[in-house]
């Protein structure tokens, strides 16, 4: 049940829920990368765009709006090339303009650089504000900007010192790609916050290559998964092979674990680990926790879909679909300002009211952040009418904000940093409310506590961001 938060435009304020692609020695790059978006399309609906290189010549297109809505068959041969890469993006914060859409590109001293960034620089203003006191002029209100600055500051160094250089000075979440004009760069911090994985293309027998954020695009593309970028990795691949250069000491994963929860498609395997399954076994411990009688298990489609499914078949209580969703409305927390939500609220989901009259219901939900969208969904449940309306919720209370690039306000606006289990039940309307302890959920996965950043639910942050960065990028 996320939901997005408007954020007024500040310099260098975080980026970004997103999605990257890229595409090295494949003829087609361009048209790979636009499949590859459009199976990430559910990490950003506000704008999208592709750089490609042929070795000389770099041409990039960038537009708002979904990815079909920005690319036709007429662009795509244009952007002819065979290095690629692109980008999806749903802003946490800033403008939703033109201005602010990726892959962000520069030409310094002869060299093209594009980068496309999912995640969050925790001391990007900082940066910025060292940056343009030394002269640099920023065109963006991004934090992925720095990145390229940094790069062109250090470029004299050569590639693996520039690289060196420039990510050692950064902090905070970053899967990124790196693109010149011959030579194709896939970046993952230290901690592995975001996913990024590595795949390798039916090529005629070459070697081409993919970056994606998510297993799914190498799927919709039909490239063979290799393996996920190591966190802590820099992939360099260009016509002399490809070749890994760790800057930083080895040290603990902090994995996100809402890409289980939440965030990742379904049929993506995401830190090793399959969503899809992950989700049914965060319902089925549910139902081991929170032991309720009710008629059925229905969730609000479609984030809930796989923990009901798990529940369901735990406790043995049959799941419906007790709403029907409009598969033409856009997913409602992904929308950039308030009004859009409010309206998506209503269009979005419709009940069953003859099949809801008089029945118990379980709604299993993968999260609740403010708490206003679900609170009119249960009163819709009440108003078609439903007997008992009982909610179980695959992920703890969140009660912090994220520095690392999912959508959560700052900390008083999340309904469970203000209000206890039994309070937050009695805000929705519900009967009763029983949230998936951390344990269950970190069992769930089948990795260990301290394979994972859970700050959102345990206020532990794996990494301080500065105290501007708060100030200006949660409010």
């Amino acid at each position: 049940m996320l939901q997005d938060k408007l954020f007024n435009a500040n310099d260098g304020r975080p980026t970004h829920e997103c999605g990257v692609c890229g595409i090295f020695n494949h003829q087609d790059s361009s048209k790979l990368t636009y499949f590859g978006l459009y199976a990430l399309q559910h990490r950003g609906q506000e704008s999208a765009g592709i750089v490609t290189s042929d070795g000389t010549h770099v041409l990039c297109h960038k537009d708002m709006g979904l990815v079909p809505e920005v690319f036709s068959e007429e662009i795509l041969q244009k952007l002819k090339g065979h290095i690629s890469i692109g980008h999806v993006r749903y802003s946490t914060t800033g403008a939703s303009t033109i201005t602010n859409a990726q892959p962000l590109m520069v030409s310094h001293k002869g060299t093209t650089l594009a980068v496309a960034h999912n995640g969050n620089l925790v001391n990007s203003i900082e940066l910025r504000n060292t940056l343009e006191e030394q002269g640099s002029i920023f065109q963006t209100t991004m934090d992925s900007e720095v990145v390229l600055h940094l790069m062109a500051r250090s470029a004299h160094e050569g590639l693996d010192k520039a690289l060196c250089t420039t990510f050692s000075a950064i902090k905070g979440a970053y899967s990124l790609l790196l693109m010149t004009q011959d030579t194709l760069i896939a970046v993952r911090d230290p901690d592995g916050f975001r996913p990024l994985c590595l795949g390798k293309l039916k090529n005629g027998g070459e070697s081409g290559w993919v970056v994606a954020s998510e297993t799914c695009a190498l799927d919709l593309i039909e490239a063979d998964y290799i393996r996920d970028i190591a966190p802590g990795e820099v992939l360099i691949v260009n016509k002399d092979g490809m070749r890994s250069v760790f800057p930083w000491p080895k040290q603990d994963t902090h994995f996100c674990i809402f890409e289980q929860v939440y965030f990742a498609r379904p049929d993506s395997d995401i830190f090793g680990i399959n969503v899809y399954q992950a989700r049914k076994r965060m319902g089925a411990i549910l139902a081991e926790e929170a032991k309720i009688d009710a008629d059925f298990v229905m969730p609000f489609p479609d984030s809930g879909n796989y923990a009901a499914l798990g529940y369901s078949q735990a406790s043995g209580i049959p799941m419906e679909m007790g709403v029907i969703r409009n598969h033409y409305v856009g997913r409602t927390f992904i929308q950039p300002t308030q009004s859009m939500r409010d309206f998506n609220v209503k269009v979005k989901l419709n009940p069953v009211r003859s099949f809801l009259r008089d029945k118990r219901v379980i709604i299993v939900e993968d999260s609740i952040i403010r708490g206003t969208t679900g609170k009119s969904r249960v009163r819709a449940l009440r108003e078609a009418g439903a007997k008992e309306v009982h909610m179980v919720v695959s992920c703890p209370p969140t009660r912090h904000a994220c520095y690392y690039g999912i959508d959560f306000p700052s900390s008083a606006q999340l309904i469970a940093c203000n209000k206890d289990v039994k309070a937050i039940g009695e805000y929705l309307g519900l009967d009763s409310l029983h949230y998936l302890s951390l344990e269950g959920l970190v069992k769930a996965t089948g990795l260990t506590r301290k394979d994972f950043c859970l700050a959102c639910f345990d206020g532990k942050y794996p990494i301080a961001p500065d105290l501007t960065f708060c100030k200006n990028s949660l409010g």
